[in-house]
């Protein structure tokens, strides 16, 4: 959804910390952007995190276009949990599901940090009562249940959401992924995790998300179900 956010910028540059992200990133960012044909001032992202592979993907299109290309991708320094989704407070677990950035924090005690909207509604409908919140990309490289990737390396993710959203892009996705589902890996998946039959359902849901997406690069639609699970539709 693109909704002007003309004073986005403005308000997250009072802060020391955002405005030393840009002294240090604005510039690279540009160039970057230049070299891929995407325009500074009409782009936005998308983010695929894979949990197992510790990475995330920055993805980034045009607005007058549908499909996605691949920008940048950040190594997450440091792993928390293991494969499956969160549903506790205290579990340690990286959540796994569909997502998108609803916080921008320049005062995190991990430098800069993006939160992540969980629980989501398929969270709260599996989770533990208690399912936990504040999930966060973040600084620094430590971490029980988020993802850091160096506060250099928050910098520059931080700048570019900052610039997608005072762009219009009111809604950042995110996916979190177990691991990258190609088929061997998802048979691999479903076999070892075989008595896990809500891990496995997610984990279907996810893998025809990720297939939509590789196949097209467009984003595939989402549409949350009563019971957890999600209808996967292929994006226009």
């Amino acid at each position: 959804m693109i909704i002007s956010e003309s004073g986005f910028k403005t308000e997250q540059l009072n802060y020391s910390r955002v405005r030393d992200a840009y002294a240090n990133n604005e510039s690279a960012i540009k160039e970057l952007l230049r070299r891929n044909s995407i325009n500074e001032k009409s782009f936005s992202i998308y983010l695929r995190a894979f949990k197992q592979e510790k990475l995330i993907e920055l993805w980034v299109k045009e607005f007058s276009v549908d499909s996605y290309k691949l920008l940048k991708t950040y190594s997450v320094c440091k792993k928390s949990g293991d494969v499956g989704p969160k549903r506790k407070q205290g579990d340690k677990q990286v959540p796994e599901g569909f997502y998108h950035i609803d916080r921008f924090n320049p005062k995190s005690k991990f430098h800069l940090s993006l939160g992540i909207n969980y629980p989501n509604k398929s969270d709260r409908i599996l989770g533990n009562e208690n399912p936990g919140s504040d999930i966060f990309i973040h600084g620094a490289c430590e971490t029980i249940g988020c993802m850091p990737i160096t506060d250099i390396k928050i910098e520059e993710l931080y700048v570019f959401c900052v610039e997608a959203r005072n762009n219009g892009q009111s809604t950042i996705p995110i996916t979190i992924f177990p691991c990258k589902l190609a088929d061997e890996s998802f048979l691999d998946l479903k076999a070892n995790y075989e008595n896990e039959r809500a891990h496995i359902g997610l984990w279907t849901d996810l893998k025809k998300a990720y297939d939509l997406f590789d196949q097209s690069k467009k984003l595939p639609r989402i549409d949350f179900l009563p019971n957890g699970r999600h209808r996967i539709l292929a994006g226009k």
